[in-house]
């Protein structure tokens, strides 16, 4: 009896067919060689490229890989690694992580959660080989799958094209039932308007006269096999007697279930020939908003989806009275912002208006998005050539449940998002966090000699303040922590400002503020119900996200109904965590009145806050305060955040948070870290919590920077 060799797939010559394009991140030329060897041993043609900095890697990734392999680097982490990669053009560039020294089995699936795609091992070569081919062909069906939707795309356009050329009559039919037509189709059938053939059988039209050939005929088409798509029936249909016999053409729809029937009608047949030479003879169409809306429709299919009219409420009087360079970058800049701000594909329709694709995998996360959107309709800053001009957003929505038509449903559906608001907050049964902000003089402590009374000739920039907080207008930012334990992901500082003479300023140490008391509890009160807010809403999301939210000294020390109020919160976010808010107030503050800040404190936790110190580090008491004061979160002063600037400082910053965490066990949060060296170099300290632009920039509404 003979036998039956069995082969894997993967192991056939269809992956050694194209060059083999490797970017590998090691510090040791010895494992890329035989990374190199181990494929040329097995036939494949390798171009591999050896890196061990972040710099390289971020300019090596504007080009095409099949697959990233990481060891070791000087500078760079497999998490940043990963982060640049997701922001890259290839976001779904397959990365192997070369089994790490301290490896332990346990952490494999934590690793593949981070978006590794496999662990390898070049210590047994053969299966090192094999999990490499698996994943370059995984890499190869990516890439495949982009080319086929590009060429898939280009062949729909031209397709189009040729029909609006032509004036040919089209269609769209699910089961046997028309769902869509054109105008020259409705035209041929005598109809006014798509809302009469809707749900009209196509045979009740079409009356051919050998309905057997017919019926034969659409079997074989609804089961793809098109090579029997085109040909002539004679209809019955009294309409059609001057077009017989009908040239009839089936084709694929968009939608997996439908298809496509186009009729050559009198007026279009003559034409036909020459629009198809012209066509030719033409540069490829450019696919228009609505197309590029339908296949990134296609390549990333959803549940829940939306579309997201951003437009201008107002434009400032300045940038039509500045230059053409300045009117530009002001409606380019818009998309950038806009960009920042969601995180969702942007297409430009024109000028100030900006349509986003917005998806979830249930229509209650997709309205959580939406409610997140309402932060960015207040009033914004745009920086145009180190400029800030004021932008003011309209921002409307429409749910998608279906791929656009044609242009005509685009602008139908841009109408009706325009005019369609977002839902509000209150959507979402949350008014109990409508909190009373007012506190009265009987809740205030007499820490202080006196409370200074309101002036009326205060500081103009107080004023404002006033103004800005009856408005509701004062802005809060959220930016997100990375955690290097992987294990608290949706963790986000609160900061808070407004826009002052088109200037922005911070809430945070504002000295004017700082005179008057009553006005400070009653912003800080404001801020933390509007924060509640979006935890709220985002728990939706992400029901372990907590908030870091930063306050003035005044509602520690003075508001005595501060502890209750902050417990009411608490349990109208609604959150499963037990400790969702986290309370940073400065180290200064806290030093300067340490007595009644240790009591406060207490009485905060007791009502299920935690509390953090900002700007810590750089007093002489800061060790003492540590000792003394019942906290589990220190945010280092930025003073000790320069010191990442070089090694040596580094190791400085080392030994100073060495003695923190003798004292008592801390999570240490490093923020500021806006540029590439400073982000790198935090790494190595143990500091668990590391923030910044290089990360995520400060955002108006809070969303996950892995989110799309």
């Amino acid at each position: 009896m003979g036998s039956i060799k069995v082969r894997n797939p993967l192991l056939s010559k269809k992956l050694k067919r194209t060059e083999t394009r490797l970017l590998i991140i090691d510090d040791n030329q010895i494992r890329f060689n035989q990374i190199c060897e181990q494929l040329t041993a097995n036939e494949h043609r390798v171009q591999a490229f050896l890196l061990d900095d972040i710099k390289n890697f971020e300019k090596q990734l504007h080009l095409t890989w099949d697959l990233v392999i990481f060891g070791r680097a000087y500078d760079l982490k497999v998490d940043q690694a990963l982060t640049l990669i997701r922001a890259s053009q290839q976001p779904n560039l397959p990365l192997l992580l070369l089994k790490p020294d301290d490896y332990d089995a346990t952490q494999y699936t934590n690793y593949i959660r981070k978006g590794i795609y496999d662990i390898v091992n070049l210590d047994f070569p053969e299966r090192f080989y094999f999990g490499l081919i698996r994943a370059l062909s995984f890499s190869r069906l990516q890439q495949s799958q982009e080319q086929l939707m590009t060429e898939l795309e280009n062949a729909q356009i031209q397709a189009q094209a040729l029909v609006e050329d032509s004036n040919k009559a089209v269609a769209i039919i699910q089961e046997g039932i028309h769902v869509q037509a054109n105008e020259e189709y409705l035209q041929l059938f005598g109809l006014k308007t798509e809302d009469d053939i809707i749900g009209v059988p196509l045979l009740d039209l079409l009356q051919p006269e050998d309905v057997t050939d017919f019926k034969f005929r659409f079997k074989k088409v609804s089961q793809g096999q098109f090579d029997h798509g085109r040909f002539d029936i004679h209809s019955q249909n009294p309409l059609l007697a001057k077009q017989n016999p009908l040239k009839v053409e089936f084709i694929a729809a968009t939608d997996d279930d439908a298809l496509q029937i186009t009729i050559d009608n009198e007026t279009s047949t003559a034409n036909v020939a020459s629009s198809a030479a012209s066509t030719s003879e033409k540069p490829a169409a450019k696919p228009s908003t609505y197309q590029l809306v339908n296949r990134t429709l296609a390549k990333q299919p959803s549940i829940a989806n939306a579309l997201v009219v951003f437009s201008l409420a107002n434009c400032p009087e300045a940038i039509f009275q500045a230059d053409w360079l300045t009117t530009k970058n002001y409606f380019a800049n818009i998309q950038t912002f806009l960009k920042e701000q969601t995180n969702v594909p942007l297409f430009t329709v024109s000028n100030g208006l900006v349509v986003g694709l917005f998806q979830a995998e249930s229509t209650a996360i997709l309205e959580s998005k939406l409610i997140g959107l309402n932060s960015l309709t207040k009033p914004q800053l745009l920086t145009v050539d180190q400029h800030t001009y004021p932008l003011n957003l309209r921002i409307g929505y429409i749910l998608l449940n279906q791929d656009i038509r044609d242009e005509t449903n685009f602008e139908q559906l841009i109408s009706q998002g325009f005019a369609n608001a977002l839902p509000n907050p209150q959507d979402q049964n949350n008014s109990g966090l409508a909190l009373d902000l007012s506190f009265g003089e009987s809740n205030l402590n007499a820490i202080e000699s006196a409370v200074v009374p309101q002036s009326f000739n205060e500081p103009a920039i107080i004023t404002a303040l006033r103004q800005s907080l009856d408005r509701g207008e004062i802005h809060l930012k959220y930016q997100q922590l990375y955690d290097k334990q992987d294990t608290n992901l949706y963790t986000y500082e609160v900061t808070s400002g407004f826009i002052f003479n088109n200037e922005w300023k911070s809430l945070s140490g504002l000295i004017e503020l700082a005179e008057d008391p009553e006005l400070s509890i009653k912003l800080d009160r404001w801020i933390l119900v509007e924060a509640c807010k979006q935890l709220h809403n985002f728990i939706t999301q992400y029901p372990e996200a907590k908030l870091i939210v930063n306050l003035n000294k005044h509602v520690l020390l003075q508001d005595r109904s501060f502890p209750e109020f902050v417990s009411k919160l608490i349990t109208i976010v609604g959150s499963r965590l037990s400790h969702p808010l986290i309370l940073q107030f400065s180290e200064e503050d806290i030093s300067q009145n340490l007595g009644d800040a240790q009591k406060q404190i207490g009485l905060l936790r007791q009502h299920g806050a935690e509390i953090s110190l900002r700007d810590f580090g750089h007093s002489i008491y800061s060790e003492s305060i540590l000792k003394q004061v019942d906290i589990h979160y220190l945010t280092l002063h930025s003073a000790l955040i320069e010191k990442l600037a070089d090694d040596q400082s580094t190791q400085e910053l080392q030994e100073q948070l060495s003695v923190y965490s003798e004292i008592k066990p801390i999570e240490i949060l490093l923020r500021d870290l806006n540029d590439m060296n400073l982000f790198a170099n935090a790494w190595n300290v143990d500091a668990r919590f590391i923030q910044g632009d290089y990360f995520q920039k400060k955002l108006d509404h809070l969303i996950d920077v892995q989110d799309q």
